[in-house]
């Protein structure tokens, strides 16, 4: 017995979290004869599709999935957020997250966190033992501590994201070489502090699943040309996830969890494009590149996933719609994007008013619609360079809000009818923290 597990004590429960960002379900069942290591999860513990959250993107799903609340708490809506009372947007980092993340509340009953490569995580906590920020990061010096984890980092050519501008070329030799990489150092450094044994709370991500799937996923689902390395890679994931597993004492429960679904992506839909072309959108002059340019004569914009703005006087600097006309004016824009159709069918699988997706003291940017996509068609804004309203870019696989994968390896979780606000609660309980059932928007699965 070490001098941790003194302090700790031998039966003190522990977790470790891995993320798998954007992997469906349905990927990893439909295998499990080739996943044999997802499939023992599946078999010892419990396993099953999830919801992720609205809207179903990473910049808004990993705050929500680390605190157990929707975005009107954790104040992050997207990649691209507005500001109070101004039409200038800001890309979401950490410190705008406004919830408790569920390192946070451990830390706070005194129990160790190391947290990795977690998306809208940068700058680095310094409440934790230590952490390396994900996605966005500028880089390993200014996203890691303490000190000597950047030195570790850097010394095993560890990469915060993959090149997805590589996935760009018809070619994707590189881009899948550049994924493998980065995945094979994503392993090493987790299960170098996995093997250090001094946490309570291990919550690392696995990033370049959503990489490869952006770029790869309709070779799968449609048998192209790299559906077999796409599998390979997958194949590799596996092998990790087991490797980690057996890392692991009786007294640490392994959970591993996508944000959302994915699916092939069969059309881009540019919204301000539509909206401009409906007569909902106008801009000041012909030079228009952003939000900011809009004119008085706007009714409504949007912004990436599917997040339409009534421009509301009093609300926003420029805003037409008064007050009084909002319901009928945000009823009819409802109505209007229910019944697009684009080249395969309803755009929309529904769409949600605000009032039943957002709650919370950060509300006051929430978008007053959000459209939800059939599968195959990946939601898009721009201000700039779309004429038409359907198109298709360098990317074949997209978010769906449905068909997320969670695993827990423990025979009491029982994973039905759940969703991302579940995963922070069920971590707390598997940690024997206590905390207030109203606390959060989920529920525990054990």
């Amino acid at each position: 017995m070490g001098l941790f597990d003194r302090l700790r004590g031998d039966d003190a429960p522990r977790v470790a979290f891995f993320g798998i960002d954007g992997v469906p379900y349905s990927l990893l069942a439909d295998h499990y004869d080739e996943f044999e290591n997802f499939a023992a999860l599946a078999d010892e513990g419990a396993a099953g599709p999830i919801d992720s959250i609205v809207p179903p993107e990473s910049s808004a799903c990993w705050p929500s999935l680390t605190t157990g609340k929707n975005p009107g708490e954790t104040g992050v809506y997207g990649f691209q957020d507005r500001e109070v009372g101004s039409y200038d947007t800001y890309v979401p980092m950490g410190r705008d997250v406004q919830a408790d993340r569920v390192w946070d509340i451990a830390t706070e009953e005194g129990r160790d966190a190391t947290v990795m490569n977690v998306p809208v995580t940068f700058p680095p906590q310094r409440n934790v033992q230590r952490m390396v920020s994900g996605f966005l990061s500028p880089g390993i010096e200014k996203a890691a501590y303490p000190e000597d984890l950047a030195e570790y980092l850097e010394g095993i050519d560890y990469k915060i994201d993959a090149n997805a501008k590589l996935g760009h070329s018809e070619d994707k030799s590189e881009f899948i070489e550049n994924a493998h990489e980065t995945l094979d150092a994503r392993f090493e450094a987790f299960s170098n502090y996995i093997e250090q044994d001094d946490w309570d709370l291990f919550f690392g991500v696995f990033m370049t699943t959503d990489r490869v799937n952006h770029f790869l996923f309709e070779h799968y689902e449609k048998d192209g040309e790299y559906k077999e390395e796409f599998l390979d890679f997958y194949r590799k994931l596996d092998d990790y996830i087991g490797q980690l597993r057996e890392q692991l004492d009786d007294d640490t429960t392994m959970v591993v969890a996508s944000d959302h679904g994915f699916t092939t992506l069969e059309h881009e839909v540019h919204f301000n494009a539509w909206l401009q072309e409906e007569g909902w959108l106008d801009f000041e002059d012909d030079d228009h590149e952003e939000l900011g340019d809009i004119s008085e004569d706007t009714t409504a914009y949007s912004l990436i996933p599917g997040r339409f703005y009534i421009n509301l006087e009093g609300r926003e600097p420029r805003g037409s719609v008064p007050e009084e006309d909002y319901e009928e004016v945000r009823q009819e824009l409802k109505e209007e994007l229910e019944a697009l159709e684009g080249p395969h069918g309803p755009v929309a699988d529904r769409v949600v008013e605000k009032e039943d997706a957002f709650r919370g003291d950060h509300d006051d940017i929430a978008p007053d619609l959000v459209v939800i996509p059939n599968h195959g068609y990946d939601l898009k804004a721009g201000f700039k360079g779309h004429d038409d309203v359907f198109g298709k870019g360098p990317r074949n696989g997209m978010h769906s809000f449905d068909n997320a994968c969670l695993f827990v390896d423990d025979a009491d979780a029982t994973i039905k009818e759940a969703d991302l606000f579940d995963i922070t609660p069920t971590l707390l309980d598997l940690l024997d923290i206590e905390y207030g059932r109203a606390d959060f928007d989920g529920a525990t699965l054990l």
